[in-house]
This record gives C-alpha cells, structure tokens and sequence, in this order.
C-alpha cells in the first residue's frame, strides 16, 4: 500500500532515495510521464487533443514539462505556458521543444494575450506551477493563470484538469488553500499520498487521487517507518479469504446481524444482505419478533432469530435470548437501526454486563466486591464483533463499555458518533481524523473505522489506513448499514478484524462508486444500489 506522509517526509524519502542510486532525473521522468498515462487513461486516443500545461518554475514545471514531451509524443497537440522563462539548458524543455510541443512564457506576453489563444480549443489543462511547494498567496500572474484557466474548465464541456502532485496553492499538509486553487478532476501525486491530500475539506480541490510509483526502493528505512498508508485494489484483494470448489457454507461462517426496530425494519435488512454478498455461508437476523415477518419476505436465504420486543424495538430480556444463540456465530453485529429507546440501551447493558450482573445478583446482601475479571470474561464469551449506529451511543451509557468488547471490536462510527463515543465531538474528530481515529483505537483497544470522505481505520498497534474515496454516492441513509454488515460479513469467514476493516470499507467505496455510474446520478443512489453492487466491487478488485 502506498504510504501517507508530510511534505517533509517527502522530501526526505526523495533525498534518500537519491542516496539509494535513483537519480532525481529519474524520478521527474517516471513522474511526467505518471502524469501523461493518467491523462491518456482518462482521454483514451490522444490524437489532436489540445493539452495546456501550465509550468512553474520549479521541480513540478519540470515534471510538467515531461507530462508536455510525453503527451506529444503520443499524438496531442500541446502547449506549455511557462510562468518564468526557463534555462535554456534545462534538459526537460529540451526534449519538451524536440517533440514540437510550443512553449511560451509570461513575462513575454503582455497582458496575457498569448494565454487567451492557446487556451481557446483547449480539452486538458494540466497545472504544474507549484504542486506541493505551496504559496499563499500565490503571485498574482500565477493566480489570474489560474483563474482563467478554471472558468475555461467551467465553459468546455468534456474539459479535464489535473494536477501535478498536488493543486497549486493548496497546502499538502493542512487542506489549507489559496482562493485561486484551480480544483482538480485528478491529482496525480509522485511516491506517497500526503496527509493533506486526504482530508474532507479538500476532496473537491483534489478530485480523483492517483499515486504514481517514482522508483522508490521498497526497502527504505524511512518508508518502510511510516505507518499511515493509503488502500489499494490489490492489497484488498490479497487480505479476502480463498473460496476453494471444495467449500461448503460453514467454510465461510456465519454471522449474526442483531439489527432493526420497528421504525428502522430496512437497516436490518442491508446489514443482513451485505452480510451475505459478501460472502458469508450463512447469515442469521436476530431482530425484534413484530418485524421478522416483513424481513422474512426480503430475506428468504436468511435464517432468523426473533427476539422479545417492547413496542417495537429490542426489549431488555432479549439478551438472554440472543447469548443463547452465540454459540453458533461466526462473528456479531450490533447496531444498525436499533434506536436508542430504554429497552433497547437495557438489552446492550444485559448483553455486555452478564457477567457482572450475574456476579452482583449472587453477592447480594453478602457484601461481595466484583472486580473487572466477570466483565472481561462476558467480553470473551462474545464472538468477533462489529457495534455501529446507535449501538455506539448507547456504548457511552456502560462505565469502561470498551472492556466488555471482544478485543478487538471494529467500531463503525460517523464523526457525529464518534465525537460522543469519544467526548471529543464531531468538529474536533474532523479537524484531526487520522490522529483521533488511532489515539482512541488505542485507548480503546478496538479497531475504529471512522466513516466520511476518506474513511480511516485504525488499530491498536498503530496501524492506520485512509481510504482513498470521496463521494457523494455514499451520502444516503443505509449506506452505514450496508457497510457494517460488510464487515461483519467478512469477520465471519475468518478475516481479522482490522484487514475485515479495510476491505469492507474499500469494497464499500468500490460499491459506491460503481453504483453511481449504473444509477447514472449521485443524487439518485440508494443504499440498495451500493448492495447491489458488491459482486462488481468483487469483481473489480479481482476477488470474484
């Protein structure tokens, strides 16, 4: 997976990779040319397509200029407007002029008239004046560039701009921006992604995020010390269990979705689907007994557990039931669309206090002291666990609630939950997502997957990934649900909790993404459309 870094970590990983024997030539050239294949792979032919590349006068022109070379190369008609003259020796625009792409610069064009024509026609604007060396505010010539080339995007339909290692004026580190950052459909970023990259303020200045391999060794010291890192297509794929001819349904275990109440009967039903097209053998609803005819209905593969109800949600004495039942389970799910009525906050203390309450019950009027040890064995007695949605609220009402979890639980939080989960509340878990995500997974003792653009799962021992999905598809009541019955889906054919973690969320992403594209309308995706579309997120990341 690639690694998530500062911009200084950056510079330092470049510097010892120059060390290692890669030269920095190499690397603006396997960048450039990054650059070019994402562009052709967005374009297809490349024959006659008018290409502005907007080049700075550093180490991103530089890298733009290659881009320039190489997408002429390929057949597009292309101009590189310079914001400084450069050396007439440098070698990129050497073999920038060699491949007949027409190179003008600023300072010799009054008025920016030049710019004017070559921006007429134009499909692509790449922009590479400063990329991660980010200035604020930028110098006005860089800005009215900008400016002009954004609403020249905004008027051509069919337009694409993409961004060279990162949006000029936009900070790599922070989110932090200039007014005159030119969004980006794609950010083509060079070795590692960067923290700022990877932030929800940023994701519509950042588009789609490519991260391009500039021949780094794998086996750096300082990269391999970097713990943040992004998901990938194929380190998901290698984390998903095998599906051997031979299998039968218990290969692949069974898990138990405690969901639903009377007001919330569809949670129950995308956790328990999700569950099931992930590829659980088998999937039991345990759910409350007035709704279990209408899931039965939309479920007919399931097997189901009805438990006591009170006025239409999950009653207290349901936890006797549900403990029964265990014994069979794979891996449990606690949460989605349960409300959070007082019978139902009862059934969670029951649930996760039996133990301890057996132990009070037993001591009365003796005088007995329980100590924590009944609490960490009901924990135990708990198969792999999943809790989300309102599960998570009523978590905060049990004294020392992370104790009485299997450890280790994957917490599905949205930042609203997770700021009450964790007392911090929602403003102050989105101004630092990675860094709550992984202090609280260590306080804790869980996996936390901390849902929103740029989900990050983090785990106790201190590994965390981002992933690399910002979209509004996912923005719809139930697309919560979906994803935790994902999880519990994988957890129950034997996936640990954190790689069950990770693949349910980029899966879920992959889904969403693909959904949108059948629906035809990310305003029009339902929660229903990301469930449908799991076997083609399977399918795409190679694990059908």
């Amino acid at each position: 997976m690639p690694k998530i870094t500062t911009i200084s970590q950056m510079r330092a990983l470049e510097v010892q990779a120059h060390a290692a024997g890669v030269p920095y030539e190499s690397m603006m050239e396997l960048a450039g040319t990054a650059v070019a294949a994402a562009i052709s792979g967005r374009v297809g032919s490349m024959d006659g397509v008018q290409v502005l590349v907007l080049v700075g006068p550093g180490n991103n022109g530089g890298d733009g200029l290659v881009a320039a070379r190489a997408l002429a190369q390929a057949g597009a008609t292309v101009k590189a407007y310079c914001l400084k003259p450069r050396a007439a020796a440098d070698p990129q625009l050497i073999a920038a002029l060699a491949a007949n792409v027409f190179v003008v610069d600023a300072e010799s064009d009054q008025r920016l008239r030049v710019f004017a024509n070559v921006l007429r026609g134009t499909r692509v604007v790449v922009d590479a004046l400063f990329g991660t060396g980010a200035r604020r505010p930028m110098p006005e010539t860089a800005a009215q560039l900008l400016r002009k080339a954004h609403a020249h995007i905004l008027q051509t339909p069919g337009a694409l701009n993409v961004a060279v290692d990162c949006p000029s004026g936009y900070d790599c580190d922070t989110g932090e921006m200039d007014r005159d950052t030119m969004p980006a459909a794609l950010t083509v970023t060079f070795g590692a992604a960067k923290f700022g990259q990877l932030v929800p303020a940023g994701a519509d200045v950042i588009g789609d995020l490519l991260v391009a391999d500039i021949g780094w060794p794998a086996d750096m010291p300082a990269l391999q010390a970097i713990k943040p890192q992004l998901a990938t297509a194929a380190d998901v794929c290698a984390s998903l269990p095998p599906r051997p001819r031979s299998a039968h349904k218990g290969t692949f275990g069974t898990a138990l979705v405690v969901a639903g109440s009377v007001n919330y009967t569809g949670a129950a039903y995308l956790a328990a689907a999700a569950a099931y097209r992930i590829g659980s053998g088998l999937v039991t609803g345990a759910v409350p007994n007035a709704i279990y005819p209408i899931l039965a209905a939309q479920l007919p593969e399931a097997t189901w557990l009805l438990l006591p109800a009170d006025m239409g949600v999950i009653a207290g004495k349901a936890a006797a039931v549900l403990r029964a039942a265990l014994g069979a389970a794979s891996a449990l799910l606690l949460g989605p669309g349960w409300g959070e009525e007082k019978p139902t906050a009862e059934f969670l203390r029951q649930l996760l206090l039996a133990g301890e309450l057996a132990g009070k019950n037993a001591g009365m009027g003796f005088g007995v002291q329980v100590a924590r040890g009944p609490a960490v064995a009901a924990a135990a007695k708990l198969p792999p666990t999943v809790v989300d949605a309102d599960a998570l609220k009523l978590l905060t009402a049990i004294d020392e609630w992370w104790l009485r979890l299997p450890a280790p639980a994957v917490l599905t939080p949205h930042p609203g939950e997770m700021g009450v989960l964790s007392g911090l509340g929602r403003d102050a878990v989105q101004a630092d997502r990675i860094g709550v995500a992984l202090r609280c997974s260590a306080q804790w003792g869980h996996v936390v997957l901390l849902k929103g653009a740029y989900t990050v799962v983090a785990a106790p021992d201190g590994r965390v990934t981002v992933q690399p999905f910002a979209t509004a598809a996912l923005a719809r009541a139930g697309t919560g649900d979906v994803l935790a019955g994902m999880t519990v889906g994988l957890l129950a054919q034997g996936v640990a909790p954190y790689e069950a973690a990770v693949a349910a969320a980029y899966l879920h992403g992959v889904a969403g993404q693909l959904a949108a594209a059948r629906v035809g309308a990310l305003a029009s995706v339902l929660a229903s459309d990301v469930l449908a579309a799991i076997p083609a997120a399977l399918n795409a990341v190679g694990a059908a």
